[in-house]
């Protein structure tokens, strides 16, 4: 977390010792960006935007729907940032909005409540029949936990933004709070709705997706379409947010030395361009990747970006463990967000983390092939960063 009212985008690459740490946090975590903006514009699964769009008007490719949305993101960034918030604001509105009406329509058909409904409505009784609860064993929650930890990457994000505020101080605490209610809401609250209207093996949850067959179940007309629309507005805000995130990643690492010197710099309206299109240069890349070596070159990119996320979160954890330190004993006076249970939480964070590493590296496969090919990646940027802080502080001392 950076220090209130001394803001940046990504606190590894300002903060993090080695100042190595901070080039190779900003590396390996603008790459994942960036192949997630190819997987979400132009994936190969339906629920890819250009998937979704394809599926609605067939006469257009997906490869130039993909090529569309990307053009229309990358001038939305380029015409200011204001432009950004006010596209990101319908995006997420849209997503908030659908999901809390999902959780409210779907809990009131779970008991029955719902008028109209074609769900009889079980209560809770599907968490414990189809096997009782946990059927396959506790094993089962770790393979989830691998399946949905990196969905969860970039919730940092939040507060970096928030410490940019009038009040950072406020701000933050506020963005903190916010992440772990909206994940207990949205997230586990909609998969709840989930599991107790429909058994956990049903075949339509296979064939249509959780949310679209819990719809169907309760006899929501339409309610494919109206999944579509909103998972399509989540990809677009997901593509929309990625594509500055990665940009202002760009920026920082200019900044600091660790890239071109022209990613730093900003037109009149205060837009970093050329990060920006140096960022939708390897966005468009990654499509074209997607498109013509799906199973070699990119998944080779997937894969080697796949543990990144839990590699920077490592990084987090380590800086703040370093900075809080310099802070107390420097200048205690600037330590306004204090976290609870430090650093005994950090440290536990620390263990769940390099947990769930050595897990991916047990359970084999793709998991195992994600880690080491993360790692790989994690240790040739790292070796980069060595190098340009070698070669910074050659040129200091001349």
């Amino acid at each position: 977390m950076p220090a209130a009212g001394q803001p940046d985008l990504r606190a590894p690459s300002r903060y993090a010792a080695p100042v190595a740490w901070a080039a190779g946090a900003g590396f390996t975590d603008r790459l994942a960006l960036l192949v997630l903006l190819g997987r979400g514009a132009g994936g190969r699964g339906r629920r890819a935007g250009a998937g979704i769009l394809n599926g609605w008007v067939p006469a257009v490719p997906k490869w130039a729907w993909a090529l569309i949305v990307m053009v229309v993101l990358t001038a939305t960034n380029l015409a200011s940032v204001s432009s950004y918030g006010e596209f990101e604001f319908w995006f997420a509105g849209i997503k908030v909005v659908a999901i809390a009406a999902f959780v409210v329509i779907g809990g009131l058909a779970v008991f029955g409540v719902l008028p109209g409904s074609d769900n009889e409505g079980a209560g809770l009784a599907h968490l414990t029949d189809h096997g009782g609860f946990l059927p396959h064993g506790p094993g089962a929650i770790l393979t989830g936990v691998l399946m949905v930890v990196f969905s969860f990457m970039g919730s940092e994000i939040v507060t970096l933004a928030a410490g940019e505020s009038e009040n950072p101080q406020r701000a933050v605490r506020q963005a903190t709070n916010s992440v772990i209610w909206r994940i207990a809401v949205f997230y586990l609250g909609s998969i709840f709705v989930v599991v107790t209207l429909l058994p956990w093996d049903s075949k339509a949850i296979l064939k249509d997706g959780s949310y679209v067959a819990a719809l169907n179940s309760i006899g929501i007309p339409h309610a494919g379409q109206i999944m579509n629309v909103i998972v399509l507005t989540a990809v677009l805000s997901c593509l929309n947010s990625g594509l500055y995130t990665a940009s202002r990643m760009a920026f920082s690492l200019g900044g600091r030395g660790d890239a071109p010197k022209a990613f730093a710099r900003v037109n009149k309206r205060g837009v970093p361009q050329a990060a920006i299109l140096g960022s939708v240069v390897f966005g468009f890349l990654s499509v074209f990747f997607n498109y013509m070596w799906p199973d070699t070159v990119f998944k080779f990119l997937l894969n080697a970006s796949g543990a990144v996320a839990l590699f920077v979160w490592l990084v987090i954890c380590f800086t703040q463990l370093k900075m809080r330190g310099i802070i107390l004993r420097e200048a205690p006076e600037k330590l306004v967000v204090r976290m609870w249970l430090f650093p005994y939480l950090t440290w536990a964070t620390i263990g769940m983390i390099l947990f769930v590493l050595g897990y991916m590296v047990y359970d084999g496969g793709d998991n195992r092939e994600q880690v080491l090919l993360s790692v790989l990646v994690a240790v040739v940027v790292l070796a980069i960063g060595l190098v340009l802080e070698r070669r910074r502080k050659a040129a200091v001392s001349k």
